[in-house]
């Protein structure tokens, strides 16, 4: 990733969605030619100079102060994953050569035994294991039977995890299937955790491919990503349309693994009396009769190279 190319869009995409009204500054004249604030508006209400924030917003944050990047943050107006794009992108800028080329030759982080045991434990909810590019490294039974569209897919690369954002942008029909009247949101969060996870991992080759390879193939992640749209993927509701057991309403939450830093674990569950946890056993039988005896080792990534948050 151009960290310099990053930073130019981000903050000019960001700077255009503010209007002057919702700034709460007056819009003096009619004729505007920017959509949203100009740079001197910016800088004004971050309390910088209008050649410095025209610097900044040329993609040169070497030597920027947290202080600078808080106004900033503030007055573009951004939310928890915006701001700390934007402070992962001045933390990128301002690494050291020795830094650079340490995170250039770092291994990409892959799930330990142990952590494989603790998702076999979790055998009445699926779950699983990805990196920051949507790659799927383990799983258990239950998790691989949830994303059997996926593990089928004809899209999939031999000897390569399942990755979700392939699945969406590579297969859209399946993908409309699969999440129904939520696939497009669904997307466009994808392609944000995608984005999130390049100002994390500027020097991830695995990801650089990933967006190669997506950005030729979709139009309609070429359009998403342009967005420079950054999102975290925490906790919330999805909803499934599983070709076996039809409509899963679950819950998930992401518990990001401190021993592997890159990796989190995602849980699904039902809520208790549901028809979802109904589903949930039916799937658990199917996958015990149909997946068990060819059960796959966990994944390794295809990338080698990352860099991680702090």
């Amino acid at each position: 990733m151009d960290l310099k190319t990053e930073t130019r869009e981000f903050l000019a995409t960001r700077r255009a969605r503010i209007t002057p009204d919702k700034a709460g500054l007056p819009a003096y004249g009619g004729n505007r030619r920017v959509p949203g604030l100009r740079r001197e508006e910016v800088a004004m209400l971050a309390g910088v100079s209008v050649d410095y924030y025209t610097r900044l917003e040329r993609g040169s944050l070497g030597g920027v102060s947290e202080e600078v990047l808080e106004a900033l943050a503030g007055a573009l107006q951004l939310d928890e994953a915006e701001r700390g794009h934007l402070f992962d992108l001045a933390r990128a800028a301002n690494a050291s050569g020795a830094a650079r080329s340490r995170a250039r030759r770092a291994p990409a982080p892959t799930p330990r035994p142990v952590v494989q045991r603790v998702l076999d434990a979790m055998d009445g909810v699926p779950a699983f294991v990805r990196n920051g590019r949507l790659d799927v490294l383990a799983s258990n039974l239950l998790g691989r039977a949830l994303y059997a569209p996926m593990y089928d897919s004809p899209e999939r690369l031999l000897d390569q995890p399942v990755n979700t954002a392939r699945f969406h942008f590579l297969e859209p029909d399946a993908a409309h299937a699969f999440w129904g009247d939520r696939a497009d949101r669904m997307a466009h969060d994808a392609v944000a955790i995608l984005r999130a996870s390049a100002g994390q991992n500027p020097y991830d080759k695995g990801l650089t491919a990933l967006v190669g390879e997506l950005s030729t193939r979709s139009e309609d992640f070429r359009r998403l990503w342009a967005s420079h749209d950054v999102r975290y993927h925490r906790s919330g509701t999805k909803v499934f349309h599983h070709p076996v057991v039809g409509r899963l309403e679950l819950d998930y939450e992401a518990l990001l693994l401190p021993a592997d830093p890159g990796l989190q674990l995602n849980v699904y569950t039902p809520q208790p009396g549901s028809p979802a946890e109904d589903g949930l056993k039916l799937l658990a039988s199917w996958a015990a009769t149909t997946l068990a005896p060819a059960r796959v080792p966990a994944a390794q990534p295809a990338a080698t190279s990352t860099i991680t948050k702090d």
